[in-house]
């Protein structure tokens, strides 16, 4: 029986006179890859805001987490409550190394220290596939890859029970997509529930268990990845509207 982690209900936010995200309802399961997809300024990534609070909650509607209601609380408790996520742009620090990188955050926004932070560290180092050889590099010397692995790194520094990616296959090479599926399919393996925003379909036709299709902020269609990309309405919209 599948397991609800993340629940959103009538999800909606407002910019003045503008519905950025329109009334989504949707619900992630336990340890599943829940993908949404969508052409450019469908409220995607207006919708992880949302739900992470960062930098804003919902205007209205219900988000709740593990069965505890999250819209309204502060971000950095949603944090420490096992919801982790990446940004579309890279956060870095191009002095310090790859190492010193993850420390960081799992320093400041999971509150790890000493010995358990450095286990950590490098446990989510091994996760993402990041070669020892590397781990001493400055982040500014590292691929775009790197920096990718780099990222979700530091996000799952803290053990986070779901990963919220947003657009990580950004700027990757064909290749590079193809590591990032296989990482995505490991961390989920380990036990971690993700939900990913993304524009490279491929990667969401393949680690998808389920795929959701934003337009103009409401919700277009949802089910099976194969059956959602045969819909009329999201040839229309997205696959369309990639073409163009």
């Amino acid at each position: 029986m599948p397991e609800p982690i993340i629940e959103l209900r009538g999800v909606t936010k407002t910019f003045g006179g503008l519905t950025a995200v329109n009334d989504v309802t949707f619900t992630v399961n336990r340890g599943e890859v829940f993908g949404v997809a969508g052409p450019n300024g469908s409220g995607k990534s207006t919708l992880f805001n949302c739900i992470t609070g960062i930098p804003f909650g919902p205007s209205g509607g219900e988000i709740r987490f593990d069965g505890v209601r999250i819209d309204g609380i502060p971000p950095h408790k949603i944090f420490r409550a096992g919801l982790s996520r990446t940004f579309q742009k890279d956060a870095e620090f191009p002095d310090l190394s790859a190492r010193e990188t993850v420390a960081l955050g799992g320093h400041y926004g999971a509150g790890l220290g000493g010995k358990v932070l450095e286990q950590a560290s490098e446990e989510a180092l091994d996760l993402v596939g990041f070669e020892l050889s590397r781990r001493d590099m400055a982040t500014a010397d590292l691929s775009v890859y790197g920096k990718k692995q780099l990222m979700i790194a530091s996000a799952l520094v803290s053990k986070p029970a779901i990963l919220m990616l947003d657009e990580p296959a950004s700027g990757l090479t064909r290749p590079e997509i193809a590591a990032l599926d296989e990482l995505l399919m490991r961390v989920n393996r380990s036990g971690v529930t993700i939900l990913i925003i993304e524009h490279v379909l491929g990667l969401l036709l393949s680690v998808s268990q389920r795929l959701l299709v934003l337009n103009q902020g409401s919700v277009l269609t949802e089910g099976a990845p194969q059956e959602v990309i045969r819909d009329e309405r999201v040839i229309e919209a997205y696959l369309g509207s990639a073409a163009a």
